[in-house]
């Protein structure tokens, strides 16, 4: 069965990105800072189709694990913006749909990869994503901004997050405005590593 779900990192203090976001600054900078523990493992390189990473390890399996549950996928138009002159070609393998006013064609890579532009909101986006991901699931990619209008709209099922031992003191949050009223969270599994700390939680809304 299809499930709704997010993968992500975020800081000790709960920031997702830092500030002033744009293509030539993506993330507003922290990636490097906020993303070590993935850029360590080869299965990280390996799924953007670089060389790279030093270890093969347990945080390396999680992240060849989500890209092999993974169906399609839905971002917003500053995440695509931001990654769009970066990114590998057929980078993501499966559908993408882009959260977006701006009236595009899609845009059809070589492989397995194309990226759809939706105008008309969220659960049009994800009633599309969910069908392309023929019994997969859908994971909202980010920004925080989109995870959070999926969460206050009650469709997240599941989510993953890395809390890096790290403190940003400013940036984004992710959980900023979050419907507090809207699920009872239950942890599913807690895997501590040596740079990182991962927790799954499942939502049940009420």
């Amino acid at each position: 069965m299809t499930k709704v779900i997010f993968d992500c990192a975020i800081s000790l203090d709960g920031f997702f990105a830092g500030e002033n976001r744009s293509p030539s600054n993506p993330m507003g900078g922290i990636s490097m800072k906020l993303h070590q523990w993935m850029f360590k493992q080869k299965a990280f390189w390996k799924h953007i189709k670089q060389e790279g990473g030093e270890e093969d390890g347990q945080d390396g399996k999680l992240i060849d694990d989500v890209f092999a549950r993974t169906g399609s996928y839905i971002m917003g138009k500053r995440m695509f913006d931001e990654g769009e002159v970066v990114w590998a070609e057929d980078l993501f393998e499966a559908d993408v749909f882009v959260l977006t006013h701006e009236m595009r064609e899609p845009w059809v890579q070589k492989g397995s990869t194309t990226f759809y532009f939706i105008n008309d909101g969220l659960e049009s986006a994800l009633e599309l994503a969910k069908k392309s991901a023929q019994g997969k699931d859908v994971r909202i990619q980010g920004g925080a901004e989109t995870i959070q209008q999926f969460l206050n709209a009650g469709l997240i099922d599941e989510f993953f997050i890395h809390i890096t031992p790290i403190f940003l003191g400013k940036g984004i949050r992710l959980f900023e405005g979050i419907d507090e009223d809207k699920y009872e969270l239950k942890v599913m599994e807690i895997i501590p590593s040596e740079y990182t700390t991962h927790i799954r939680y499942k939502l049940n809304k009420k």
